[in-house]
């Protein structure tokens, strides 16, 4: 057994087997200290995925890869849970105790590597001290990153492997098929004798939905003339960018959802509209919509409409069982089209798409 950890002052050790013979009342006590900050106790937007009630269960860290796991699973005894709570990006978040106790009675923690995501830092060390069986199941395993832009702020903190590193490698479908293939190796250890089912739907995601997401997409930017796109949102963008061949400006110049937006910043935005002749732009969903209406006040920007990095969702979206391929389609790429100019926003999307979304709330 690992020796006691500090955790502040006090000492902790619990593991899941022990959590899971003395209840829940033990994790509250033991680790709330250690993994509760400012977090919400919003309710989390986690769901069964599959037909085991009684099989492993895998916790996830990110919306993206809760929703690459549940497809992975689907037809197997595996249930796969979201811990990110509806409504929240799915960084710079602190949990509540009730989703450590998720994580240390979860039978796989599926996360997005070191450095991006504190808590789940954290509650993998403490996993590690304590000796918990909780299997980890790193979906950024082996995915080679992005240098960041050249116009990122190099002071943050806490994103990226490293400070020379961009994090969201998912947006780039073909980048999110390593980790699909990374979730699945995972799960194929929880449930061995599923195997062939979770290869099976591993291989039909990466070539049904997002090869054909990829494909799709550089449809969308092939037919632009233009290929700046301006957003009102922060650095999530560049493998869009990246891989496409398109320069993403974000007005939020950190990879921070809540970063500052400062005066330089929407100076630069405002040079980047008049010299484009931009009349839409992009604003993220989960972020405050100030700056969007900034721009809209200032410049002659129209409206703006909705942009999402895949790293929450809205109560809707999980009521309707949207994920990465229904907020592609339905949210990302009409927004694209408008921005881009190869639609009017009136033309774009499916039937009311314009309205609900033009300078959304």
């Amino acid at each position: 057994m690992a020796t006691n950890q500090p955790c502040g002052d006090k000492p902790y050790r619990v593991t899941r087997r022990q959590a899971l013979s003395a209840g829940a009342g033990v994790l509250a006590s033991g680790f709330a200290g250690c993994l509760t900050g400012s977090g919400t106790e919003a309710e989390s937007n986690s769901s069964d995925n599959t037909s085991g009630a009684d099989g492993p269960v895998a916790v996830a860290s990110f919306f993206s890869f809760y929703d690459f796991a549940r497809k992975v699973a689907r037809g197997t005894p595996i249930t796969v849970k979201n811990l990110i709570p509806t409504g929240l990006h799915g960084h710079g978040w602190e949990p509540d105790a009730g989703i450590t106790r998720d994580i240390i009675d979860a039978d796989a923690f599926i996360h997005v590597g070191p450095d991006f995501q504190p808590w789940a830092d954290r509650a993998i060390q403490t996993l590690k001290d304590d000796n918990v069986d909780t299997e980890l199941i790193n979906v950024r395993e082996g995915i080679e990153l992005e240098s960041l832009a050249a116009s990122l702020d190099r002071d943050e903190e806490g994103v990226g492997q490293d400070r020379a590193s961009d994090p969201h490698f998912w947006l780039d479908p073909q980048r999110a098929k390593q980790s699909v293939d990374n979730i699945t190796e995972g799960l194929v250890a929880l449930a061995p004798d599923a195997e062939d089912t979770l290869r099976d739907n591993a291989e039909a995601y990466n070539s049904d939905v997002l090869d054909r997401i990829d494909a799709d997409y550089a449809d969308i930017f092939d037919r632009a003339d233009r290929n700046v796109v301006q957003l009102a949102a922060h650095n999530a963008f560049q493998y869009i960018g990246s891989r496409y061949g398109v320069e993403m400006r974000p007005l939020v110049v950190n990879l921070a959802a809540s970063g500052d937006v400062k005066p330089s910043d929407i100076t630069e935005a405002k040079e980047v509209i008049a010299d484009n002749d931009i009349r839409y732009i992009g604003a993220g969903v989960f972020e405050t919509r100030k700056p969007a209406k900034q721009l809209l006040a200032e410049t002659p920007v129209e409206a703006y409409y909705p942009v999402t990095p895949y790293a929450g969702v809205r109560e809707e979206w999980v009521a309707n069982g949207w994920g990465y391929e229904e907020i592609a389609y339905r949210i990302n790429m009409p927004t694209f089209e408008v921005v881009l100019g190869n639609t009017a926003p009136a033309d774009a999307g499916p039937d009311g798409w314009s309205e609900d979304w033009r300078n959304f709330e």
